[in-house]
């Protein structure tokens, strides 16, 4: 995995933290922080959280590099 997909999940992390919040306790932490839905800061972190997401979606088709390794052979009986 490279840096970018580390810091793309875990800005997505953050991101379903937060709708958590909101979904449970109807609390926006991001924008308690950075001062409202409407600010300038909390648009910016909405919007790295939604291309995290993103490029989170190229994860989801990776292949398993598990699976793809040939299976050892085992004794049959």
């Amino acid at each position: 995995m490279s840096g970018i997909q580390r810091i793309a999940l875990v800005l997505t992390i953050i991101g379903a933290i937060n709708w958590g919040l909101i979904g449970f306790f109807q609390f926006d932490l991001v924008a308690a922080i950075f001062g409202g839905q409407d600010s300038a800061l909390s648009r910016i972190i909405y919007g790295l959280v939604g291309i995290a997401g993103l490029i989170n979606l190229g994860l989801l088709f990776k292949p398993n590099e598990e699976l793809e390794r040939e299976p050892e052979a085992r004794p049959t009986r």
